[in-house]
């Protein structure tokens, strides 16, 4: 920072596509303050280190700065960029901030400009620290693109491709440049490992009316999968390629990008000749809706993963006790549960298995320094997903293993009230997430309780388990903007969580579907998708009204009904008490 005159340095937490789970290459917060949470930014001045980051990550945070000499730094308003309010407080006029464009979006440099520079504080963007310090930084991701099915998939790459550029027409845009992986993917109908978690591979892609551009590395492709992309008309070029491209876009041209995934370096390699429109990009909001081949599968896909579920909290109640669990090895037991399920393709996020204490933290993963063994006491939540070719599932219970507490009960119960009140919501079309998501928080709040995060995200279809656009309650992994419409699948999650003792979620996954036309328009409700059980034991009914009662009793008979004829008698007898009417 002396040596290129930076008086700030700010590290963001992303990659160059700007996607929730980044590559090691670009994990440069943990390698250097050893923060393994998803979201998070740093900033270092010569006298002061700090990661700002929120209240999902606040005691995952807490404990993994010990001893680094970097202090967390609590945002306040969850998914917001208070660190730029820090610099301009810190700096003075004539000093400069530096950071790396090609790992921060335009969206966000804006933010940078509008606040720093009314101050006087210079922005340097072209300088890379953490590149020159980190001398063993693991290479880019090799892993192999393979074809997703037109079976699973529902359309050909050539209809998606013909959907956005209609698209485009309308918007007047005579190019689609694409930065984040899941738009790519989802367009090619092509998968790979790259991303931890998440099917996808590294690559950009500008999309013309007469033109189409993917860059990626071309080892990466079978020569089949070359030749099809050729026939298509699709121009495979190198990687880093693109920005020679964008270069070369023809003045007078508009291109139409998401000012919150193209970095600063794409951005400025685009012609000052060419007109620039920004949005949501056009896949987002075309995968976001399901087509009837999706949701198909998903229906499939509830039942497989339902019936893993079942299988793994029968060896879990059958188990504890005798011989040692824990929270690694439930999650490990789990996932050999869902390997056997066909086209299983491994989790969908790392699983939250989280034993008393530790369910406090939404995100919590366990590792080897915090892993703990389960005991016949207390209460366990558990959150998980898979990867499947046929669809992404995610899914958290929480169950008591032994008598629980009135307290717990009546937290649980409330989660749950929470739960069952946005999945029988029914609403205008035209609403938007957070028009409606005061019904999954209310009765938290009529009790004084309340949690930090959003209420539901995205999921996608053997995409990224959070994925817009969206969303019911945060901009998290959405915009807040966004209708909810028939085809989207979003998570419904209400918590509750208490430091130091335990923390509480039920999450189903839920999908919009028409409900009823009247003269005063079109009616949306939601569909449970998810087929798991959910814990009795834990569920004070006093709390309950006749409403949520028997929404709750019939989801526990469809649950049953749906996973019973794919059990052995022993396990259909188990789900049957555990399914029960209350």
């Amino acid at each position: 920072m002396k040596k290129h005159q930076i008086d700030a340095y700010m590290v963001p937490i992303t990659d160059p596509h700007i996607g929730e789970y980044v590559p090691d290459h670009w994990k440069c917060i943990e390698w250097l303050t050893g923060f393994s949470g998803s979201a998070g930014t740093v900033v270092v001045t010569a006298g002061f280190a700090g990661l700002w980051t929120d209240s999902r990550y606040f005691i995952q945070a807490d404990d993994q700065l010990k001893g680094t000499g970097f202090h967390l730094v609590r945002l306040t308003i969850p998914h917001t960029p208070e660190y730029i309010d820090w610099i301009s407080e810190n700096l003075t006029s004539g000093n400069t901030v530096g950071y790396n464009g090609k790992v921060v979006p335009i969206g966000l440099h804006r933010k940078m400009c509008s606040t720093v520079e009314l101050k006087g504080i210079k922005i340097n963007i072209e300088i890379d620290l953490i590149g020159t310090l980190w001398k063993d930084r693991p290479s880019l991701p090799e892993s192999k693109i393979f074809e997703h099915q037109v079976k699973f998939a529902g359309l050909t790459r050539k209809e998606k491709i013909n959907n956005i550029r209609k698209k485009m027409v309308v918007n007047g845009s005579d190019f689609q440049l694409l930065t984040a992986l899941d738009d790519i993917a989802w367009t090619f109908n092509l998968r790979a490992s790259d991303i931890k978690y998440s099917p996808l591979f590294i690559s950009y892609s500008l999309i013309g009316q007469q033109d189409i551009f993917l860059f990626v590395k071309r080892e990466k492709l079978s020569d089949g999968i070359l030749n099809e992309l050729t026939d298509h008309g699709i121009t495979v070029l190198p990687y880093l390629k693109i920005s020679d491209i964008l270069s070369e876009i023809p003045s007078g041209s508009k291109i139409y990008l998401s000012p919150g995934t193209v970095n600063c370096w794409l951005y400025d390699s685009i012609p000052d000749t060419a007109a620039k429109l920004e949005g949501i990009s056009f896949p987002a909001f075309l995968k976001a809706v399901k087509n009837k081949i999706e949701i198909g599968h998903i229906r499939n896909v509830m039942m497989k993963d339902g019936i893993a579920l079942t299988r793994f909290f029968i060896w879990l109640e059958k188990t504890i006790g005798k011989d040692r669990i824990s929270e690694v090895s439930s999650s490990q037991k789990l996932e050999s549960f869902r390997a056997k399920q066909e086209y299983f393709m491994g989790p969908s996020f790392a699983t939250i298995a989280a034993y008393e204490a530790h369910g406090a933290s939404p995100h919590y993963e366990p590792t080897a320094e915090s892993d703990v063994e389960l005991r016949p006491e207390g209460i366990f939540l558990l959150d998980s997903g898979g990867q499947y070719l046929d669809g992404t599932t995610d899914v958290t219970r929480t169950v008591a293993l032994s008598k629980p507490s009135p307290k717990q009960k009546s937290d649980f119960t409330l989660a749950l009230k929470g739960t069952i009140n946005l999945a029988m919501a029914e609403f205008p079309l035209g609403t938007k997430g957070y028009q409606i998501e005061v019904l999954a928080r209310k009765a938290l709040w009529d009790n004084g309780l309340n949690y930090g995060h959003g209420t539901g995200h995205g999921v996608g279809f053997f995409l990224n388990v959070h994925e817009g656009p969206q969303t019911i309650g945060t901009g998290a992994s959405g915009n807040l903007n966004v209708i909810i419409e028939p085809g989207m699948l979003t998570a419904d999650e209400p918590a509750i969580y208490r430091e130091g003792e335990y923390g509480i979620r039920t999450e189903n996954l839920i999908l919009c579907v028409h409900a009823k036309e009247t003269e005063y328009g079109k009616f949306l409700r939601f569909e449970t998708v998810t087929l798991c059980f959910i814990d009795t034991s834990l569920v004070d009914k006093a709390l309950m009204n006749e409403v949520e009662i028997q929404w709750f009793n019939d989801y526990h008979q469809m649950v049953y009904d749906q996973l019973s004829p794919f059990l052995e008698s022993t396990e259909n007898e188990w789900l049957r008490e555990k399914t029960k009417s209350i």
